[in-house]
């Protein structure tokens, strides 16, 4: 059974009822293993509008939440320092989120694939219709 985890962008549109994100977590749940991050978990709590709350929390708890643990964190370190001496600035949340995915063996689904340039990383992008594509390095 695969393994999908999603960023931050994938659950806030599915928050904020956008056209087909309710249909796009619901068929990866049928799929496959569906889980996210300790930081995406942490940025969504952070966007999180008030009157949200009991649907944010209801969603993240709804997943497994992959933990920031040492080997997680020393893949993000090695990903930051490996892309920067390549003069490629990561983002340290991307880092951590795609550190996350490899140590579990999962694709990551993201609305924004270009923050995630690893070509051992395995992403779907997905639209604004929340249709995923395959992303070719």
């Amino acid at each position: 059974m695969p393994a999908y985890l999603l960023d931050s962008g994938i659950l806030i549109r599915h928050l904020r009822n956008r056209p087909g994100y309710h249909g796009l977590v619901k068929g990866l749940n049928s799929a496959g293993d569906v889980s996210i991050s300790a930081f995406t978990r942490v940025e969504v709590v952070r966007g999180m509008r008030e009157h949200e709350r009991e649907r944010t929390f209801a969603l993240l708890d709804g997943f497994i939440t992959h933990p920031i643990d040492r080997a997680t964190a020393d893949r993000a370190g090695e990903l930051l320092r490996a892309w920067q001496s390549r003069g490629v600035i990561l983002g340290g949340p991307d880092a951590i989120i795609a550190a996350s995915a490899l140590q579990v063996g999962a694709v990551l689904i993201t609305t924004n694939a270009r923050h995630f340039p690893m070509p051992e990383l395995v992403v779907l992008a997905a639209d604004e219709d929340g249709q995923l594509t395959p992303v070719n390095r």
